[in-house]
């Protein structure tokens, strides 16, 4: 038997064993009684041998190194890989990095870009609605006339939700995105100059600010679904979702801090900047489909296309519009979209103000309690991607698991609300409100995923047409939200109205909803 010793003691001491890639180096075969030295077999490389490898050679010279350079130790039974170190020269710093960019997938990175995407779209909407406060103080507005400033960026929005998600179906979602994050960071970097001006410009920014952000959506939904296999798809969601959550988190705790240091131009400055430096990182690494990126493997290709079970067909015909109307899975959605913006921007937009108003904290610790909701609101929405690609891989129909999903998604909300309705400390309202954005989540896994579901070749226009329908809701609520509580002097009336739609749109989702593709070419 040869000792562990024995063996330690026979290999060379010299660095250069270690250091130089052409030294002989000791390979290990693993015994029943212990080790047994043996010689690395030597490695014929064919083809070109100057100027680098093929990519077929640069992979067997890996898969030999990583095999011959291994010891496997099966003492009382436990088996363990140490790998051996080498030294920096001779090319292993290049290698290292060919095997850590191979060890990150593709559609990891973008979905990852697509994240902080959307997190910058979160976290520039929600600036106003901290700066909203310190504004209305400077200029006198009345709490109705806040709403309206409030929902200013929703009129633009309404606008390009449509023709954005017509746009993503003929130029690709990469193209869109990359515009849009461009022109709503312009929009955020001129808001404080038109809030000093005029309260026209503000108004004039905030609409442009809104038509820029109105293509997030669609271009988000339509990149994903080509990037990812349908089985990883509602991940892929969550975790983008995960990002637009954030942002409003992001949003929530630096902007007072801002405020404090640097006044009101600070966020806004902050937030635009951003915004342009993810533009350049966006246009060079993301494709519209993973067939024109010059940067994935062939194996990850071929996993995503063959996951791939709704791939669209492209008619060259304008969306049938009437046809998509037709049909009430449609109208599902639809109303799923309507009542999930009605409650979104409702807490969004007057969670600062209600908790200043309610019971009495300044904004930084309204800023606090109101961005705890939104953390995990991230965490839900990431776990229901997961649970929902789970179940689709369990065997359940894509019908039951977007029905499951979205019903989490209403009733959770609507009984969060009414409890919210007797709260009678911040503490107390921070958690139901954090438990009604939870809820609201499941959304991503129900109607957000069933749109790519029954008509994947018209994703980004109806989209655009459920979008435009929640986003005048949004408008609606928000500003109703502002003349109830001038006219009652609080929320809960409001709060009421908002629980009683989850429940209706619930019923309505679960008798009309369908998980599978409705309409074709």
């Amino acid at each position: 038997m040869i000792s562990m010793a024995a063996v330690t003691k026979s290999l060379p001491h010299s660095s250069s064993f270690f250091d130089s890639r052409r030294s002989s180096s000791i390979g290990f075969r693993r015994t029943r009684l212990g080790f047994e030295v043996g010689e690395k077999p030597p490695i014929k490389w064919e083809g070109r041998r100057i100027g680098g490898r093929t990519r077929t050679e640069e992979k067997n010279y890996l898969e030999r190194n990583r095999r011959w350079r291994s010891v496997r130790c099966t003492a009382e039974g436990i088996e363990r890989g140490m790998v051996m170190g080498r030294g920096r020269g001779g090319g292993g710093i290049a290698e290292e990095n060919v095997l850590l960019k191979k060890m990150i997938p593709e559609r990891m990175k973008v979905v990852g870009l697509m994240a902080c995407a959307m997190c910058l779209c979160n976290a520039d909407r929600v600036v106003m609605s901290v700066t909203v406060v310190p504004l209305a103080d400077q200029f006198g507005w009345s709490s109705s006339f806040l709403g309206v400033v409030q929902s200013s960026f929703l009129w633009g929005y309404i606008l390009s939700s449509v023709i954005g998600g017509a746009l993503v179906d003929k130029y690709g979602g990469k193209r869109v995105m990359a515009w849009g994050v461009v022109l709503w960071s312009l929009a955020t970097l001129l808001t404080p100059w038109a809030a000093n001006h005029s309260t026209t410009s503000l108004l004039a920014v905030r609409t442009f600010f809104g038509l820029a952000e109105g293509v997030a959506l669609p271009s988000m939904t339509t990149l994903l679904s080509r990037w990812f296999p349908s089985q990883e798809r509602a991940s892929a969601v969550g975790l983008s979702m995960a990002g637009f959550h954030l942002g409003n988190v992001t949003g929530l705790l630096l902007t007072p801090i801002m405020l404090s240091s640097m006044g009101i131009s600070g966020p806004f400055i902050l937030f635009s900047s951003l915004g342009l430096l993810w533009f350049i990182t966006w246009a060079y690494k993301v494709t519209n489909h993973p067939r024109e990126s010059n940067f994935i493997s062939k194996l990850e290709l071929q996993l995503i296309q063959a996951g791939k079970t709704d791939i669209p067909v492209k008619s060259g015909k304008l969306p049938p519009l009437g046809l998509l109307l037709s049909k009430l899975p449609t109208w599902a959605i639809i109303l799923a979209n309507i009542t999930n913006n009605w409650g979104y921007f409702v807490l969004l937009s007057w969670m600062p103000v209600y908790f200043k108003t309610a019971f009495n904290v300044n904004l930084r610790t309204a800023a606090w309690f109101s961005a705890v909701p939104w953390g995990t609101m991230a965490i839900s929405g990431f776990i229901a991607g997961s649970v929902s690609d789970y179940l689709i891989k369990a065997g359940y129909s894509l019908t039951f698991v977007r029905k499951i999903m979205q019903s989490i998604g209403f009733i959770g909300p609507g009984v969060s609300l009414l409890c919210l309705n007797y709260a009678t400390t911040p503490t107390v309202a921070s958690i139901l409100i954090t438990a009604a954005l939870s809820f609201s989540s499941f959304s991503q896994a129900g109607f957000l995923l069933n749109i790519q579901d029954i008509a994947p070749q018209y994703a980004g226009f109806l989209h655009g047409i459920s979008n435009s329908a929640g986003t005048l809701a949004a408008i609606i609520s928000t500003i109703g939200t502002g003349y109830f509580v001038q006219w009652l002097g609080s929320f809960q009336a409001f709060l009421t109205l908002t629980a009683a739609l989850y429940f209706v749109a619930a019923i309505f989702w679960n008798l009309f909803a369908s998980g599978e593709r409705v309409f074709y070419d």
